[in-house]
């Protein structure tokens, strides 16, 4: 990746999306028309207290002698989230290393999940609980994670990737209800993914991946430049077994393990979302080789 082209395109995107109005700008009746609806230039440098010339050179993609205290005040310039803040620290990080060190570093292959954790993780009974890293792998899970998310471990390519499974697998629209926004997620996810890792080979391999065969949903998304932070949230899926879900997530960093997150599914006790989850823990609970299949006609089916 380029990183003074990702510095260029991101700080374009950011100012494209704010209007004077919400920076706070009084504009004269004498400025004349406007050729885009979001920031100038000079306005950002001028929010950001900082030259026009050393903006536009940021803007580049030259980062160098940027310092802390200038990317804060072009972040709140910008009117920056915390991902959006935190990714932009990453570019220039990585520009500023590359160009010192005039070589692309090497960067140590992660190591796959521990028989301790994953062993642990297979013990969580009650709630769906899987390990994925930042690429979207799902690399371990409970059974009623992999029962839960049952088409993205059943994918013939591995690692399992969330993203490959969502642009990649014609399963993925109807198993997500609301596929756009999981799809912007995902990019979203990864991008900010590329911003701290910008030499992760398997991370680059994906994103060229998704990139050819992903078509427009995923290179449209990709040219936005957003970016999050995969934390917390509801997800809505399809089960092809027992139907409607809506569950609740919390993402956990395992700081013994560099990169790799512990994620919990969750929903309120005694709900309908209750009731299908049980379903589906009752159907992957061991039974006997002539079990038949739950009754979902109750379900929505």
């Amino acid at each position: 990746m380029d990183r003074r082209r990702e510095i260029r395109d991101f700080l374009t995107t950011r100012r494209a999306r704010v209007t004077p109005e919400q920076a706070g700008l009084i504009l004269s009746p004498l400025s004349g028309a406007r050729r885009v609806p979001g920031l100038r230039r000079e306005e950002v440098a001028q929010l950001a207290g900082v030259s026009v010339p050393y903006y536009t050179r940021l803007e580049r993609g030259d980062a160098h002698g940027a310092t802390d205290a200038v990317l804060d005040a072009i972040a709140r310039a910008l009117r920056l989230d915390d991902a959006e803040r935190a990714h932009l620290f990453d570019l220039v990080r990585a520009a500023n290393a590359a160009a010192s060190s005039g070589a692309t570093p090497s960067r140590p292959a992660r190591q796959p999940v521990r028989p301790s954790l994953r062993n642990l993780v297979e013990t969580i009974g009650g709630v769906p609980a899987y390990i994925r890293n930042a690429r979207l792998d799902l690399l371990a899970g409970n059974a009623l994670a992999q029962a839960l998310f049952a088409p993205i471990f059943d994918s013939p390519a591995r690692p399992a990737n969330a993203a490959r499974f969502t642009f990649l697998d014609p399963a993925a629209p109807a198993f997500y209800p609301d596929w756009d926004a999981v799809a912007d997620q995902n990019v979203a996810t990864l991008r900010a993914e590329a911003g701290r890792n910008p030499y992760d080979k398997a991370l680059s391999d994906l994103i060229g991946e998704l990139s050819t065969r992903g078509g427009d949903a995923f290179r449209g998304r990709w040219a936005r430049h957003d970016v999050r932070h995969h934390r917390a949230g509801a997800k809505r899926i399809h089960h092809p077994l027992v139907g409607d879900l809506t569950f609740t997530y919390e993402t956990t960093q395992l700081t013994a393990d560099d990169g790799l997150y512990l994620i919990l599914c969750t929903v309120p006790p005694g709900s309908r979302d209750a009731e299908t989850l049980g379903l589906l823990a009752s159907w992957n609970s061991p039974q006997p080789a002539n079990r038949s299949a739950p009754d979902i006609t109750s379900h929505g089916q």
